[in-house]
């Protein structure tokens, strides 16, 4: 076949330009491998394959995650499928530079393939036209706060998601008008003229109609034209990704898969009633030595122990940890949820996510390379590599800093708002915690507030620090009597459950009270239960997300022992850290329990016709215990009723049907939900052990929650988890004192327990009969 010169430059071009981009694809494919093998060894990520295919086609071909979204996520899923799809048409071009008429062998001129292609094309260009129009409206320049830090795409790398935009647009309209010159080409080429028809062209017939009058000739050379441009659009974007390792937005087309399959938790999830993919929360993960859980009784023995305890170098993260930055897409959803981010504070979990992995593919030359030729490497190369991961606290050279700084670290309430939304599965609380642990165990370097938590710990097995004989005191002057395990019964096989008190619900009187209400309902449903007593530590969930793993394994241990001793199986607790803690992190050390929490047993006691409430709550009334222990049994005209999901039984476990069922279940009342519910509902500010911290950067997160809830109208914020029926509690006492600037709300609106609630309707319901008169437990002191 004679090839023209035009045709021979083409070709030329495009040869050399394959193979450049296709030999730094394959170099940097290589150098991120070699990057992400410098983590530590993770065992857990192997096994389940058939879930792994599950998740991995569930939250790629089904888009899962960001079907949330659902304009957002329908026009990434036209464009994912454009982006596989279109690659056909790739190969064709090739073919065009040499043959103008060519054609994919088999199916290139089959009419089901021709309306495919070109469904996909105008799809893919109307799909990222569409999201390119989402960018711009959501640009931090459009967006409030300071520098627009209220759009996710805030600290985003915008060139970078501009190119893959204008690639992708780019190789659409190509095929397009491949499509269409190629119809223009068979009108007037008597040897194709049999599928110039809109059954071949059906959508680019009319493009092709624009080029009638041209020569065959002509035609020809306009169709090698735009499949070189076609080409070199896409070799372009090769050699540019091959040059920008960090680019998220781009290499997260090919690192989303395997970061998908290699997620925490693949396929479905038991006991979850919000979705049937979790996130990868829940249990943290121990500390781990070259794969290895760490035993803290061989802690001596370890020879590396100032480089194991957590993660001070961002080589001392797992595989999983690196792979997990280099996926980052920078679309900022974790971001937008985030409640320190949404309140002003420096932690963006996709900002870190960006820092960590800058840092690691600057610090990778130095750690790639020979101890005894490191000084051979640039400045910049070493200078990194001396950069220290968490920025040390420096009052005489503030602008000491490190990759993240103090401030970001510990301003996470590990809620996992930002891991339940992010589409690639990063688990950005495993790594943050990480870091903590490494701060606190090595360098002692911690909120001062922390001191106080851990001592109180350490010396009385509880945040209060109060002493044990007063675990309870909650059960004072209830009318039973509440069995306690070596005293009133033997051990727990002579029970059904084990009701964990925990210590909030044993030291901190508004958690008493829901204490008590547990209590009453499970006595009222002949429900039979047992306590531990002062034989009860804490679960150490404060401590472990604080990054004192040493101090939570001690703790856990210990209540391990106990369980053990006491024969437990099946627990019921209140508090929705406990509950996270003794379900999904004792079995790691050996505690295998059925835990349930205290809204889903009552819940279930409710279908069940063992507790029945049925008279309306009144508009106003106070349904928390008062100074004489009486819980009131008014009727009237029902109440309005708002339902905070708590982060450990919602996003971390999945529980949201049977809190809000309970509430349904009350007649008279309504739900009203919050914009933020379910999955994205807002934190209430107390996890990762924020409750024994104070705020100091931007506004309070239990503010911002309360307002929120107060927004709704609702007479009563129900709450299932005592931290944040504490934080909940103090913003709507700031609100109503006029704390927060606007408004105050009556002063009959109220924070109280779903079970609370359940209590009071069950009295009016078994007759109005009032609680007995009798004297509140004395407040603990502490």
């Amino acid at each position: 076949m004679h090839l023209s010169g035009l045709q021979i430059a083409m070709i030329t071009l495009v040869a050399v330009l394959t193979v450049v981009g296709v030999a730094l694809f394959a170099r940097t494919v290589g150098t991120l491998a070699r990057v992400i093998r410098l983590g530590q060894p993770d065992p857990t990520r192997s096994g389940r394959t058939g879930e792994r295919v599950y998740s991995l086609l569930a939250e790629s071909l089904g888009h899962a995650r960001l079907g949330r979204w659902p304009l957002v996520g329908l026009m990434h899923w036209l464009v994912f499928v454009g982006f596989g799809a279109l690659f056909f048409t790739l190969i064709t071009a090739y073919g065009q530079l040499g043959n103008p008429r060519f054609a994919l062998p088999l199916v290139g001129h089959w009419v089901v393939y021709e309306w495919i292609t070109e469904i996909i094309a105008w799809l893919t260009l109307i799909a990222i036209g569409t999201l390119i129009v989402i960018r711009q409206k959501n640009h931090p320049r459009r967006s409030a706060g300071e520098g627009g830090r209220r759009s996710r795409f805030f600290g985003s790398s915008f060139w970078q998601a501009y190119y893959v935009e204008a690639t992708i647009l780019a190789v659409a309209v190509c095929v397009l008008t491949l499509r269409g010159l190629e119809y223009a080409l068979a009108s007037v080429d008597p040897e194709a003229g049999h599928t110039a028809s809109l059954a071949h062209f059906p959508l680019t017939a009319w493009l092709g109609e624009l080029f009638a009058g041209a020569s065959a000739s002509a035609l020809e050379n306009w169709i090698v034209l735009i499949a070189t441009l076609k080409i070199v659009v896409s070799m372009a974007w090769f050699i540019t990704i091959s040059l920008q390792p960090t680019m998220g937005v781009a290499w997260h087309r090919f690192l989303a898969f395997v970061n998908i399959w290699f997620k925490r938790h693949p396929g479905a999830t038991p006991g979850r009633d919000s979705s049937a993919l979790a996130p990868s929360l829940g249990a943290l993960q121990p500390i781990r030595v070259n794969g290895e859980v760490l035993d803290f009784e061989k802690l001596d023995e370890l020879e590396d122990a100032e480089h194991s305890l957590g993660v001070g170098a961002v080589e001392r993260f797992t595989w999983k940890g690196l792979l997990d930055f280099t996926t980052c897409t920078e679309c900022g959803r974790c971001q937008s949820q985030c409640p320190a981010w949404n309140t002003d504070k420096p932690l963006s979990p996709k900002l870190v996510m960006l820092g960590l992995r800058d840092h690691a593919h600057a610090k990778a030359p130095w750690l790639l390379t020979a101890e005894g030729e490191r000084d051979q490497l640039d400045e910049a190369t070493r200078a990194e590599a001396e950069r220290p991961l968490v920025a040390p606290v420096d009052t005489e050279n503030p602008l000491a800093g490190g990759v993240i700084d103090p401030d970001v670290l510990w301003a996470c309430t590990t809620c996992g708002a930002c891991v339940e939304q992010c589409p690639v599965d990063i688990e950005h609380v495993d790594h943050i915690v990480d870091m903590r642990r490494y701060q606190v165990l090595i360098e002692s370097a911690f909120p001062s507030e922390l001191g106080g938590l851990f001592k109180n710990l350490e010396k009385n097995a509880n945040p209060w620090g109060m002493s044990s004989r007063m675990r309870m005191d909650w059960a004072k002057n209830l009318p039973f009597e509440v069995k306690q395990v070596g005293a009133d019964v033997e051990d727990l096989s002579e029970v059904d459950y084990l009701f964990w008190i925990g210590c909030a619900g044993a030291f901190e009187d508004r958690a008493k009270k829901t204490t008590r209400a547990v209590a009453e309902l499970l006595h009222s449903a002949g429900v039979s239960f047992a306590v531990l007593g002062d034989g009860e530590s804490c679960t150490g969930d404060s401590a472990r997300r604080a990054g004192n793993e040493f101090l939570f394994t001690t703790l856990a241990m210990t209540n391990v022992e106990v369980l053990t001793e006491a024969k437990a199986k099946a627990i019921v607790v209140t508090c929705a850290h406990c509950f996270n803690a003794l379900k999904n992190e004792y079995p790691q050390l050996g505690g295998h329990y059925e835990v349930v929490h205290h809204t889903q047993l009552l819940n279930r006691l409710v279908r069940e016709g063992r507790l029945t409430p049925v008279a309306p709550l009144s508009k106003g009334t106070t349904v928390v215990a008062n100074a004489a222990g009486e819980i009131p049994s008014g009727t009237g005209a029902g109440s309005t009723v708002t339902y905070h999901d708590p982060c450990y039984i919602g996003r971390h476990n999945g529980i949201y049907s049977p809190p809000r069922e309970l509430i349904g279940a009350l007649p008279g009342v309504q739900l009203a939900e919050m914009p933020r519910h379910g999955t994205r509902s807002f934190c209430c500010g107390a996890g990762g052990a924020r409750m024994w911290m104070e705020e100091k950067i931007g506004t309070r997160i239990n503010a911002n929650r309360t307002t929120e809830a107060l927004a709704t109208g609702a007479d009563k914020v129900a709450v299932a988890c005592p931290f944040c029926r504490v934080m909940l509690s103090d913003g709507l006492t700031a609100a109503q004192a006029g704390g927060n600037g606007a408004t105050a709300p009556s002063a009959d609106v109220e924070v109280v327990d779903v079970a609370q609630m359940l209590l009071a309707a069950v009295r009016r319901g078994q007759g109005g009969e009032e609680a007995p008169k009798a004297s509140e437990p004395e407040p603990a002191q502490g």
